[in-house]
């Protein structure tokens, strides 16, 4: 069994081959105690005003963060439109495949292991770029992680981006994490919300959430975006059920009150959605899907200098 649990993590989002860092991108050795031994890398654009967002970007299983950061297309996007860019890395001797320990209660409880460690990281950049705004997004394990930050540390994020993720809790050791990847836990809408309001004295008001799935995907069953669905709008006390649905770029589009979104990719597998020419690059599960998810992102929470249009969702 342990054995099956490291190759579906192995193959939670693969690296970015021929992905160099960008010249922007680099170390920041000191921003914390650091309890979850993570490293932090930063993209900061030239001539960035004072002021502007961050956005920290979590990388999957096997990948590293300057590749991440690449190939899904947020470090063009930090230079085009002027945000800080926070990247954590896995280092494998916490996990053998550099996957974010989402499933580790040590590493996802507030003020502990690898969620606390990105937290130093955000209050960091926050502080360093005067930012009033920051978001947090991630592929696979950087989903799942992406929903721990959320929970645990809600005062931190205006908004955040889930993509091939899983719900906060789903599982607490690696054994139900593999079950709660494929086929998926089904747990009730209070069992959801009541896991992330234990997470912290947190009252609100809570970030938003954008919920990002691929139809084809087999190493994340879609059934997690339903899980997140539930645990995110019950959080912030609204109805599971869409007030408004569409089409973006063929997709399915979905949206509950102002708070949660989800976009359904049809057919697509285990990855991230790029859009080469607009943002990201196709690769080893950067997948060219014609929608770029970072860029769809990066519209809806208003990152740029002057706003470039898409739903609001601050």
């Amino acid at each position: 069994m342990l054995l099956r649990v490291f190759i579906a993590f192995s193959v939670l989002a693969g690296l970015a081959f021929g992905a160099t860092p960008a010249s922007a991108t680099v170390l920041v050795p000191d921003f914390g105690s650091n309890p979850g031994n993570l490293v932090m890398y930063r993209h900061t654009p030239s001539s960035l005003p004072a002021g502007r967002p961050v956005v920290v970007a979590l990388h999957g299983c096997t990948q590293n963060a300057a590749g991440y950061g690449d190939g899904s297309g947020w470090a063009q996007l930090a230079d085009q439109m002027k945000f800080t860019l926070v990247l954590p890395e896995q280092k494998s001797v916490n996990n053998f495949n550099k996957c974010f320990n989402w499933f580790e209660r040590g590493d996802t409880t507030r003020g502990q292991g690898e969620a606390e460690s990105v937290a130093q990281m955000v209050r960091r950049a926050r502080d360093d770029a005067g930012a009033a705004r920051v978001y947090v997004t991630g592929l696979s394990a950087g989903g799942a992680m992406t929903a721990v930050m959320l929970a645990a540390y809600p005062e931190l994020f205006t908004g955040g981006g889930i993509v091939a993720g899983l719900a906060y809790r789903c599982a607490s050791s690696m054994i139900e994490a593999f079950s709660c990847m494929h086929p998926g836990r089904n747990l009730s809408p209070g069992q959801l919300g009541d896991s992330v309001r234990a997470a912290s004295s947190h009252a609100g008001p809570w970030p938003t959430v954008s919920i990002w799935q691929g139809t084809a995907d087999y190493t994340v069953s879609p059934s997690n975006a339903t899980e997140l669905v539930e645990q995110w709008t019950n959080v912030h006390g609204v109805p599971a059920v869409p007030t408004e649905t569409g089409m973006v770029a063929g997709y399915p589009h979905a949206r509950y009150g102002s708070v949660v979104e989800t976009y359904t990719i049809t057919g697509m597998g285990h990855g991230q959605p790029v859009d080469p020419g607009t943002c990201g690059q196709a690769g080893a599960y950067f997948l060219d899907v014609d929608v770029c998810a970072a860029g769809r992102l990066s519209d809806t929470w208003q990152l740029g200098v002057t706003a470039r249009g898409g739903l609001s969702m601050l």
